[in-house]
């Protein structure tokens, strides 16, 4: 999805930054980091693309920037009682790294499943770390808890003009290294680096246009553009963590409707897909959210040619359980893998006539399990160079009477199906009481026996799996016996729960393979 922003043109809030961000004090800490041409990518886009390098911060993140900003600023009583933040990674990093430089006390409140990884860089700064809360909502409550009790300046991780000032240095540094951009890409989570950059970008050059990029399921600036007010998402995506927010801020909110020119909201595969992007032009692994702004480059550039793009790349913070879910889904994300479900008669020679359709196309994965006496659904991968050669191996298909349904784009394929090992539910009387969900379960000890003590034992659970994307969450597809008289008594006993259930019962991976 991309959405164009009507810009006023009058810079009422914006006006400020322009002086904030030429003041700001982040090269006490913060590197001042190159601009990287992108040859792979600018070949294949048929634009030239760059990337700034904020992925080589010191804390491998443009955080740095803003937390220290905010910190140097505070005055010398303020710096003396001590800071606290609420983070589940780089602003965490960021502050704790800001405070050692500054010789300032540091509490940083972090969920429970932050990974261990980004937990260790904290303590490493010397900061003292509390654990608290299942997400970053329940953290930050804790840690406003804490800054009233104990007196302490509390850091916010986007919503601060002086954390904007901070982040808007990057912007600066790109016009001062290349003012004849046509656009520039930042990913979005609470707006902060979007505010910062465009502040001083759409006042001082006005060639340049400038985009946001959200994830699908975490698109708080979307939705607040659409409604012209900030509001707040029911649920946010967390596999992009580092922008899995659910409110963009006031003051950042105010300076991206005068300055920024638009939005675009990409998906998980392609933002894996950019991931590898940056991997083949850089050798840097970049975590999810670091990629957000070139996925959004990607989708913007197709229809375009000849124009000078950039994309921030904000952060290499990633988690290496991480690395295969990314590696898989990317192959999606760029279009070259397609999963089919094709349906072939239960008799010998049905795989060989089968496989002579595909001919020398590599397959990814083929699944199957006996189902019937008259025929099965067979799940395959197939890799392809292009939309062209699916459209090909389709034709093939249909010409063979194969008949099939493409489900490249079936979260619960892609989540669970093709990692599941089992078959159709066997107690065939009884089959349509079963009802399908998706939810996500905390990444920490004792989760699950906390969601099968939460369930209870009025229902029976027929199907349950359970996949690690190495993320603070992960997801959970479970069959439920309803044997109810009534479908609302199972779903008003699930609203109960402190998870969040989306009924996949008509989802057509299921009732093919599942049902």
């Amino acid at each position: 999805m991309r959405l164009k922003i009507k810009k006023s043109g009058l810079y009422k809030s914006s006006k400020k930054y322009l002086d904030l961000i030429a003041k700001s004090k982040v090269y006490d800490v913060a590197e001042q980091t190159p601009i990287t041409f992108a040859g792979n990518l600018s070949s294949k886009l048929k634009n030239d693309v760059f990337l700034k390098r904020e992925d080589m911060q010191p804390i491998f993140s443009f955080k740095i920037r803003g937390a220290y900003n905010k910190i140097a600023n505070l005055n010398n009583q303020q710096q003396k009682r001590g800071v606290i933040a609420a983070s589940a990674g780089n602003h965490a990093q960021g502050v704790a790294n800001a405070c050692k430089k500054l010789k300032v006390p540091c509490f940083i409140v972090m969920p429970v499943t932050a990974p261990e990884i980004k937990v260790r860089s904290v303590k490493r700064f010397g900061s003292k770390v509390l654990l608290h809360g299942d997400n970053f909502d329940q953290a930050s409550k804790k840690a406003r808890q804490v800054a009233k009790e104990q007196k302490l300046e509390f850091i916010e991780a986007f919503d601060d003009p002086l954390t904007i000032a901070g982040q808007g240095t990057v912007g600066k540094e790109i016009l001062d290294e290349d003012n004849d951009l046509d656009v520039i890409f930042v990913p979005v989570g609470g707006g902060g680096l979007l505010a910062g950059i465009s502040a001083w970008v759409a006042q001082t050059q006005t060639k340049t246009k400038i985009y946001g990029v959200e994830v699908e399921d975490s698109a708080c600036l979307a939705e607040a553009i659409k409604a012209d007010k900030r509001v707040r998402l029911r649920e946010v995506g967390l596999f992009a963590d580092g922008v899995a927010v659910e409110r963009v801020g006031k003051n950042n909110f105010d300076v991206i409707r005068e300055c920024v020119d638009g939005v675009i909201t990409v998906s998980i595969d392609e933002l894996c897909a950019a991931v590898k992007d940056i991997f083949e032009d850089t050798r840097v692994l970049s975590e999810p959210a670091g990629a957000l702004a070139l996925a959004g480059l990607k989708k913007y550039a197709r229809k375009i040619s000849n124009k000078r793009l950039l994309a921030i790349s904000s952060g290499a913070n990633v988690n290496f359980e991480r690395l295969s879910y990314i590696v898989e889904r990317s192959e999606v994300g760029e279009n070259r893998e397609k999963l089919l479900s094709i349906k072939i008669p239960e008799r010998p020679g049905s795989f060989l006539r089968l496989c002579r359709v595909f001919g020398r196309s590599q397959i990814t994965e083929f699944n199957y399990r006996f189902a019937s006496k008259i025929d099965a659904h067979v799940l395959v991968g197939i890799k392809t160079e292009n939309e062209n050669a699916f459209k090909k191996i389709k034709s093939k298909l249909s010409k063979s009477k194969f008949k099939f349904t493409d489900l490249t784009k079936n979260q619960i394929s892609n989540d669970h199906l093709r990692h599941m090992v089992g078959g159709h539910k066997s107690i065939i009387s009884e089959r349509d009481s079963e009802r399908l969900y998706r939810c996500q379960f905390p990444v920490r000890p004792g989760a699950l026996m906390g969601f099968l003590k939460d369930f209870g034992s009025k229902w029976n659970i027929s199907l349950f799996h359970y996949r690690n994307l190495g993320a603070a969450f992960a997801n959970v597809l479970i069959g439920i016996e309803d044997k109810s008289k009534s479908k609302y008594a199972l779903e008003k006993h699930l609203k109960s729960l402190d998870y969040s259930f989306v009924e996949e019962t008509d989802n057509t991976a299921y009732k093919e393979f599942l049902r």
